[in-house]
């Protein structure tokens, strides 16, 4: 699924939008998990700074 999706935003307007994935540790049992998004070109430095 995710190949289906970085190849449709390699295509016409999806060129400037980006898939992120940031890593996010839990407080409750320390454990990692990864959330996704789709965003814009211009806001993927905001996104990793929250």
């Amino acid at each position: 699924m995710a190949k289906k999706a970085v190849a449709t935003l390699q295509k016409g307007a999806g060129k400037g939008f980006a898939k992120v994935i940031k890593m996010i540790k839990s407080p409750k049992t320390g454990a990692y998990s990864f959330k996704e998004d789709i965003i814009p070109n211009d806001e993927v430095k905001n996104y990793f700074q929250k």
